[in-house]
């Protein structure tokens, strides 16, 4: 794996394996039962970021763990019956008691793992809005960018956007980010009754003024040019404390968000880690088409944002 060209992403790693030296996170990957699930948890050892423990049916793991061509007795198993929703059921059941401090998505679909997270009673439900947020390497930013929520949440109403700012501010301070700033970003950077992401903007500004988030800084609505890029801001005369050194996107929704991560992929030549957050743990919801970067990257971050989760609980 080459991180070399995301020496970002790198320094989360880096990050990772010097906890994991101290105390290594456990981490639940679920019904790992095809050969990208194990060589997942295979690279997790390799690259020393924490510590797998499959969660699964034993006979469908080690049938993986063949196709790989890696020895499954490897690996802790914690053995289920076959079917993937008793392996999401067994590792949210194990992450509620303290056992496992993350989870990550196997070879099961993202609703069967998450229909057990936020089960009523057994599930890793908090107070908050469950969401998700990615965290970018970008070779034309100087600095780690996040986006949210560009996965979990579709079409977010105020309410569930104030989640979405606050676990995703929460996961930049627990990664080092002492005083968070966030854009909210919308197609225009003026109020517009018509366009209500930029009402949204207006009151998650004015909830941001009063502290509803502490020391960080809320700014919007912008568009992403004049977030992303301080000569932007100045060419269209925006006053901005932050253009051009924003650490989160607030995306407005769901179809916008998914665009924007795939673009600064696919077009912009970025990588990034991302993980679902507002549950008691962290989890990694992976995509077939994910990269090891981005697969261990995803990892790291689970592993610091727990860590530091649990040192603060």
């Amino acid at each position: 794996m080459n991180t070399q060209e995301f020496p970002r992403l790198q320094q989360l790693i880096e990050r990772a394996r010097v906890l994991a030296s101290r105390e290594s996170a456990r981490i639940g990957l679920v019904h790992p039962c095809d050969a990208l699930a194990v060589q997942a948890a295979r690279s997790m050892v390799e690259q020393g970021v924490a510590q797998p423990v499959l969660v699964g049916n034993r006979r469908l793991i080690e049938a993986a763990a063949e196709q790989a061509g890696v020895d499954a007795q490897d690996f802790e198993i914690v053995e289920t019956e076959a079917a993937a929703s008793a392996a999401a059921a067994r590792a949210v059941e194990l992450a509620r008691d303290g056992t496992l401090r993350a989870l990550m998505k196997g070879s099961l679909h993202t609703d069967e793992l998450m229909s057990a997270v936020v089960h009523r009673d057994k599930g890793l439900r908090t107070p908050r809005r469950i969401s998700h947020a990615f965290v970018f390497d970008l070779p034309r930013y100087h600095k780690l960018l996040a986006l949210a929520d560009c996965v979990v949440n579709i079409t977010p109403d105020l309410k569930s956007k104030l989640d979405i700012v606050g676990n995703a501010l929460d996961l930049l301070r627990r990664i080092g980010v002492q005083q968070p700033s966030a854009a909210v970003v919308a197609a225009v950077e003026t109020v517009n009754p018509a366009i209500a992401a930029t009402l949204d903007a207006q009151e998650l500004v004015r909830l941001g003024r009063e502290g509803r988030w502490g020391d960080a800084g809320i700014e919007g609505p912008l568009g992403f040019d004049n977030a992303f890029s301080a000569q932007a801001a100045r060419t269209k005369h925006i006053e901005s404390g932050h253009a051009g050194d924003f650490d989160l996107m607030l995306v407005p929704d769901l179809n916008a968000g998914n665009m924007l991560y795939k673009s600064f992929v696919y077009v912009g030549g970025g990588e990034c880690a991302g993980l679902v957050l507002g549950a008691r743990v962290p989890i990694v919801l992976t995509s077939r088409a994910d990269s090891l970067t981005a697969r261990v990257a995803s990892v790291a971050l689970a592993a610091i944002a727990s860590g530091e989760q649990a040192a603060a609980s």
